[in-house]
């Protein structure tokens, strides 16, 4: 197998990881990157075929499991029973659990509170230049996702530094002081949901926290301790990609010149879907193998991971005619950005809901809108985001 050597923090990569998905994808679909010390999925097809192929998956072979270290305890309590970590059968029973709450209908009955939440928003911008990452493409989604679930709404702020503090554990530049912020993060965060998990049971209200916990107790065994797991996910998951798929898209949609034909009706989900595809907010995930397979020229083992490189995959020229540029008028093609398969994103639906808001109604409120400084990307492979949005209208 080829050896591909690059560094997930080099300041280069960071702003611009796509030459190096390019160069490595021309060279092999399938390729070892040294620094992660496992083989890469660098092609659509190669991605596509991994996410759906059940003889990989999430959760770690049993015999390869471990408690791991003890200052990481609360962070490992959540991990171990996640939805995003686990397989069958337990990943059916919590994913049918989660899509009973998670319904399209709830869903689509926010609407109306999206596109009010966005006017909102604009309505309290400054005159002077600002970051729009603070002011608008991190509150819409935070604030969306705790009244999905039921959380006040003045818990915001706190509820945003517990997960940026428990999602950089998923970092490359991550260290041991991240982890200790993660760990502390999750400990207040496991406490908080416990206290108002036992709130909603003694006062249900019309909120995915109370449609779980209805759930759990019409016998469908949804522990407490998973159910603290999957809000926590829901609410990491459900805030931080779509944070940086509005951020990544206004850069996009205004270094590329705008056409208002792309935010019209006919042709918001066209732009949504290529934004997602060119510049998504998630580059990496990774699966383990269950057991001794050969794939594209290479023999994985029990246990081995492989990364699957969605930021790769997007660009590759052929899944996409003309991968490398951004054309919102391109017809739509199923894309890598929300996973694949069995894990694939139960929020993706509120995620691109909250973007064909988003968008439309900034540029269209703010039709002058500008960059006012270049925009730089965090250090937080493999997430892809921006540090912050400096615009002015």
């Amino acid at each position: 197998m080829i050896t591909v050597i690059q560094s997930p923090t080099d300041s280069d990569f960071v702003q611009n990881p796509y030459p190096f998905y390019a160069a490595a994808r021309a060279s092999s679909p399938l390729q070892f990157w040294t620094e992660y010390n496992m083989p890469a999925a660098f092609s659509y097809d190669t991605v596509q075929a991994l996410l759906k192929d059940r003889r990989f998956g999430r959760e770690i072979p049993a015999e390869m499991a471990t408690t791991g270290p003890a200052h990481l305890a609360p962070f490992l309590m959540t991990e171990a029973h996640s939805l995003l970590d686990a397989e069958p059968p337990r990943h059916t029973r919590l994913r049918r659990l989660v899509l009973r709450a998670f319904t399209s209908r709830a869903i689509t009955a926010l609407s109306d509170d999206i596109e009010a939440l966005c006017h909102q928003l604009i309505d309290t911008f400054p005159d002077t230049p600002f970051d729009l990452l603070d002011t608008y493409c991190t509150q819409l989604p935070v604030i969306i996702i705790c009244r999905l679930l039921g959380v006040p709404e003045d818990m915001a702020p706190k509820l945003l530094k517990w997960s940026h503090d428990i999602v950089a554990m998923y970092q490359a530049s991550r260290t041991l002081e991240t982890e200790h912020r993660a760990a502390a993060a999750s400990a207040e965060f496991i406490d908080f949901l416990r206290g108002y998990i036992d709130q909603r049971r003694n006062d249900p209200r019309d909120d995915l926290i109370t449609r779980l916990i209805t759930a759990e107790e019409e016998g469908e065994s949804l522990s407490t301790d998973e159910l603290i797991a999957t809000c926590i996910l829901l609410l990491n998951a459900g805030h931080e990609a779509t944070v940086h798929s509005i951020g990544n898209g206004v850069k996009c949609l205004l270094e590329h010149g705008l056409n208002p034909e792309w935010l019209k009706p006919e042709g918001i989900d066209r732009t949504v879907e290529e934004i997602l595809r060119y510049d998504p907010p998630l580059h990496m995930f990774t699966r383990y193998a269950y057991e001794e397979i050969e794939l594209f020229g290479h023999t994985f083992q029990r246990g081995d991971q492989v990364a699957l490189l969605l930021g790769a995959a997007n660009r590759d020229p052929h899944g996409f005619s003309g991968a490398e540029t951004f054309d919102p008028t391109r017809e739509i093609k199923t894309n890598t950005a929300f996973g694949g398969g069995l894990h694939f994103c139960v929020g993706a639906p509120l995620a691109r809901l909250e973007m064909k808001f988003a968008l439309p109604i900034l540029f269209e409120r703010c039709p002058n809108l500008a960059l006012a400084e270049p925009p730089q990307y965090s250090n937080t492979y493999h997430f892809h985001g921006l540090t912050r949005l400096m615009v002015t209208t």
